[in-house]
């Protein structure tokens, strides 16, 4: 059978089963009119999507025993909103992977195509001011530090990670037990159990400086859900919590309600608040918005926001 043949079984089983209980293989193969090696080939080509070009968000976690398989959903559940140019972009990918893939693909590929076509159509024009921009600010994470964290996660090994915090003028050194390894609020963050300090922490992965994996492996403790230490798509872990209160104007506010699915206030700006933890994040995160986001709250933030300005300009 073909890739797409393949896909197409994927995409119908994965909305059906992934509910975190025990289903019989054999129900997933007569759901789809495939033998029972056939989806378990398939299910081994999803547990296999582990490892670099980075992009890929775990999605999944699939526990197979004997004859029974459960599949668990990660905590980014709320549908795509994808905007007009988001949507022409996939076009243009998948046109320009039409002319790499073997003819035998064309015909899955064409299709999307065609109901990529017929939402565009159903969306009203955007009108995107020339001047916007959008930056990240801070650097990406090291895709091997991502691949080996991936690895470990995968093989419930635990890992010596060498690690810098924000504030830290020396890498430190500790042992993690990786539950999870993310993407949220614009980075990679690997949820982990830290011995040295006997708890739950989150280690976003552009700080970490060097991954070694270790023979000694772990369990997830029972009960553990990712979604006790992501939210709405954020990163948050303290022991102290605090909320970052940010403005964004009419002029960008439109997109970033669509995103976070919140209602534009009647002037067509948006008010929203943030977990934080970490002033160098809403320093970040309100920079790369420029003069279009404004810390109401706390002021700590908004008094980082003017040095931070200060060092750049040189005032």
């Amino acid at each position: 059978m073909s890739a797409s043949d393949q896909l197409r079984r994927i995409l119908h089983l994965i909305p059906l089963f992934a509910d975190g209980e025990s289903h019989p293989v054999s129900a997933l193969a007569g759901m789809v009119g495939a033998d029972r090696d056939v989806i378990l080939q398939d299910l081994l080509s999803i547990s296999e999507r582990f490892e670099v070009p980075g992009g890929f968000v775990e999605g999944l976690q699939i526990f197979l025993e004997a004859d029974e398989v459960s599949i668990v959903p990660n905590h980014f559940l709320r549908p795509m909103r994808l905007t007009r140019s988001e949507l022409l972009a996939l076009e243009l990918g998948l046109t320009m992977l039409r002319g790499e893939r073997p003819p035998e693909e064309h015909r899955a590929i064409a299709g999307a195509i065609v109901r990529l076509d017929q939402a565009v159509a159903r969306l009203p024009k955007e009108e995107i001011a020339d001047d916007v921009r959008v930056a990240a600010l801070s650097p990406s994470a090291d895709l091997e530090h991502l691949r080996r964290l991936r690895e470990a996660f995968r093989d419930r090994r635990k890992v010596r990670l060498t690690y810098r915090k924000a504030d830290a003028s020396a890498a430190s050194h500790r042992v993690i037990c990786p539950y999870g390894i993310v993407f949220a609020s614009g980075n990679w963050y690997a949820v982990a159990h830290c011995e040295s300090s006997e708890g739950i922490r989150i280690f976003r992965l552009d700080r970490v400086e060097d991954v070694e994996s270790l023979d000694a492996r772990f369990e997830s403790p029972r009960g553990f859900s990712l979604d006790a230490v992501i939210g709405d798509g954020k990163a948050f872990q303290s022991s102290s919590a605090g909320t970052l209160k940010v403005r964004y104007s009419p002029r960008i506010a439109r997109w970033i309600a669509e995103r976070e699915g919140k209602p534009l206030a009647d002037d067509g700006s948006l008010t929203l608040e943030h977990p934080l933890a970490d002033i160098d994040w809403a320093v970040r995160h309100v920079l790369q918005y420029g003069s279009d986001a404004t810390v109401l709250e706390p002021a700590e933030v908004r008094e980082a926001v003017v040095g931070r300005l200060a060092e750049i300009t040189g005032s």
